[in-house]
């Protein structure tokens, strides 16, 4: 089984702020850094480090190189990582001192990947495999009927929210992955309810509330949270997506899946970062024990 993964690259640049900035505010940064991110990204560092066969398909541009190195370094497949001469995508991320953030973001790269490319690396994929999605590369609906067609579990983690984006790509989608916020946007979209969308199995997650799965048979799993002190929610999650479908990759049952995201997930908010921050199966098997 493997988790193949069309996902955004950025380079994440982080600033210390002691509030989120106003409109028309100037704000002195209290710390700067840099590092690995991308819900692409962070979503593959997150799978490979539970211990999934984790393949990403993305692209950079020429000074993205180490972005790959940083992915290579967390066991993810980046074979099928091209560059191109579009810039890497990149966020600016405000982090405030409760943690909560503030995000801008460039995608360059993560849009100017040819279709074919996806299309060679899904070759190597196997029925059963999972295809991972999300809304900040290029091809998402393509993508998603090819993945469908080749019998791989279409995984659409669908942010940042895009109404028109999740309707073009529900219809090929197995597992839909939201936060509240956004299951609240696309109902309100479509004008419909969570229980009418048409989809086989469904995963919110409601943050200090925790996160459940939705079954259209009737089944049901909940996690609650784990109470933390956050210091940086970026990135959150995509660790707890990550997490998830490598615990359905690697054979665990929804309400196992879930409770190991959640973990994973709060562990994450514990540390500064992104993608460079996500915990290793071990840590996380460690934490609170």
């Amino acid at each position: 089984m493997a988790i193949h993964n069309l996902g955004s690259i950025n380079i994440d640049h982080f600033y210390s702020v002691p509030h989120l900035p106003a409109p028309g505010e100037t704000l002195a940064a209290t710390a700067y850094g840099i590092g690995l991110g991308g819900k692409g990204a962070n979503q593959s560092t997150a799978a490979a480090k539970a211990g999934a066969r984790t393949v990403h398909i993305g692209a950079v541009g020429p000074e993205g190189a180490w972005t790959v190195e940083r992915l290579n370094g967390a066991g993810v497949d980046t074979t099928h990582v091209s560059v191109l001469e579009t810039p890497t995508g990149h966020a600016i991320i405000n982090v405030d001192a409760t943690g909560e953030n503030a995000i801008v973001l460039f995608p360059g790269a993560n849009l100017a990947l040819p279709f074919p490319k996806v299309v060679s690396a899904l070759s190597e994929a196997a029925p059963g495999d999972t295809l991972l999605l999300q809304n900040e590369t290029a091809h998402q609906e393509k993508a998603a009927r090819h993945g469908r067609d080749l019998g791989l579990r279409v995984v659409y983690s669908a942010a940042p929210f895009d109404p028109t984006a999740v309707r073009a790509v529900l219809p090929f989608t197995t597992l839909l992955i939201l936060n509240a916020v956004e299951a609240e946007q696309l109902c309100a979209a479509l004008d419909t309810t969570i229980e009418a969308l048409d989809v086989p199995e469904i995963l919110i997650t409601r943050g200090a509330q925790g996160a459940e799965w939705r079954h259209r048979d009737g089944n049901r799993a909940f996690a609650p949270a784990l109470s933390v002190k956050a210091q940086d929610t970026t990135g959150a999650g995509d660790t707890f997506a990550g997490y998830f479908c490598a615990g359905l990759d690697l054979g665990q049952k929804p309400q196992a899946a879930l409770a190991w995201a959640a973990k994973a997930a709060a562990l994450k908010v514990t540390r500064r970062g992104t993608a460079d921050a996500i915990p290793s199966a071990a840590e996380v098997a460690a934490f609170g024990t």
